[in-house]
């Protein structure tokens, strides 16, 4: 909706055509209208204007007449804004920033890249749009009488109930409907730990790690101790000279270099959380797509002292649009809610209800099954240019599970200069030196590459302009 505010005659003689005309122009211009932006109708300006149209037409031919607006035939009007620039980035040090504008952080509009391979994103066509659309209609349906009321602010007991199911099934975690808290995002599931852990003070995590955790951390009065594990197995040894009371950690597929915790390893960050009666976190955000070697058990699963607190996410496996995450608590904080269920704010009971039925129905198993089989083919394919193209130039690491991969690139140039090379043919890949409190210097740099949101054409595409843009540089 726009808001044009017409002067009375006593405070502004300028016509009314030109007033209207001015305050389109300048919001189009200052970027208050972006381009491409649909404007409202003559007849319904009139209407929220209470004047006749003959203004408003000629402010709109002016418009038009000057290229501040284009008429589509049957369409209506739309502004054109050329010198429309892309987004400001927050620095990425601000504590104020959300954890979408710090999970890659150096974002800039979409339509400037060719090619974007972007880590966070999914695939949105294997979207079941039909299904879920048909789920939505049938929840209002059966449960219209409870759309007025409040739900249990942990999540709604139908879904906490059907995900205790499929944890178990798919990533063997234990627990009852009981100990699972339905939220909005990892910020959210940090805050509630923040309430629930005020004796912990002291929180390791992996260096690299993911720089949107350590900063919620850091705003829920945590301080964050970076435990380095670029070079070799989970140091168990740092992380008790470290002090740390908690732990947080991402083996299924750490985040960004995409190692996963092998079994042995496992075994020992158990047994330090047991011997200090500390806590891990664990982030199992893509838990569910794994394409080398056997599946391994979560950290929950092998935990027989109530040490792990579990973190899962629909984002990555259904779409990070719906906003919804869980997580598993030991039993012993479990017992702790009631003294903070006031703080606890579930998201939509409508979204609850509807992934409740999806997972009744056996729509999720197959729908997993379908993104995995996708997945899997693209990750295949991702290899095989990169292997084609580069031959043995280019590392692959960090490539048996998740929607991202590790690319060391041999060369003397920097990782900044390897992105600006990719950004001058209009590729974007990414270097996450973000997510490094301290980055150990390497021999060769590192670089990025996700393959969840974009097609094999795309990534063919992709992968030849990358070798355009590095061609002599490589060693």
């Amino acid at each position: 909706m726009f808001e044009i505010l017409l002067a009375t005659e006593e405070q502004n003689d300028a016509p009314l055509y030109l007033q209207i005309y001015k305050q389109f122009r300048t919001q189009i211009r200052n970027g208050n209208i972006s381009d491409g932006s649909r404007l409202p109708s003559i007849r319904s300006l009139q209407s929220q204007l209470n004047i006749s149209k003959t203004p408003i037409e000629t402010a709109y031919q002016m418009l038009i007449a000057e290229g501040y607006v284009i008429s589509k035939d049957r369409s209506g009007l739309y502004a054109v804004n050329t010198e429309e620039s892309p987004p400001l980035v927050k620095q990425r040090n601000s504590r104020r920033d959300s954890p979408g504008s710090l999970l890659l952080g150096l974002q800039t509009a979409k339509k400037t890249w060719k090619i974007d391979f972007d880590p966070s994103a999914v695939d949105k066509e294997m979207f079941p749009i039909r299904i879920w659309k048909k789920t939505l209609n049938h929840i209002l349906e059966d449960f219209f009488r409870s759309i007025g009321e409040y739900g249990d602010m942990q999540g709604e007991a139908s879904l906490r109930a059907e995900l205790a199911t499929y944890l178990r099934n798919s990533r063997g975690v234990i627990c009852s409907p009981g100990q699972i808290i339905i939220g909005s995002g990892i910020s959210y599931s940090i805050g509630i730990l923040s309430k629930l852990l005020t004796d912990v003070k002291l929180v390791g995590m992996e260096e690299p790690g993911f720089e949107p955790v350590r900063e919620q951390f850091r705003l829920n009065d945590f301080e964050v101790v970076p435990i380095p594990i670029q070079d070799g197995p989970f140091p168990v040894e740092k992380l008790d000279e470290s002090k740390a009371q908690m732990v947080y950690v991402t083996p299924s597929h750490q985040f960004p270099t995409g190692k996963v915790m092998p079994y042995a390893e496992r075994e020992q960050l158990l047994n330090w959380a047991y011997s200090k009666q500390g806590y891990i976190v664990e982030d199992d955000y893509d838990g569910e797509f794994r394409y080398i070697g056997k599946p391994i058990p979560s950290l929950q699963s092998l935990d027989q002292h109530g040490r792990v607190i579990y973190i899962g996410t629909f984002s990555k496996a259904f779409s990070p649009a719906f906003r919804m995450n869980y997580m598993v608590l030991p039993m012993e904080l479990a017992e702790k809610l009631e003294t903070i269920r006031h703080l606890l704010a579930c998201p939509s009971r409508v979204d609850q209800w509807a992934m409740s039925s999806f997972i009744e129905q056996g729509h999720w198993y197959r729908h997993i099954r379908r993104m995995r089989n996708v997945y899997r083919k693209k990750h295949r394919r991702l290899i095989e240019l990169i292997q084609v193209h580069f031959n043995e130039k280019c590392i692959i690491t960090g490539h048996s599970a998740g929607l991202h991969i590790q690319l060391t690139v041999r060369t003397k140039l920097s990782a900044a200069e390897l992105l600006q090379l990719a950004k001058e043919r209009e590729v974007k890949v990414y270097d996450f030196r973000q997510m490094w409190i301290k980055e150990k210097p390497a021999e060769y740099p590192n670089i990025y590459l996700g393959f969840g949101g974009i097609s094999e054409e795309e990534m063919e595409t992709g992968i030849l302009l990358l070798k355009e843009a590095w061609s002599g540089i490589l060693d």
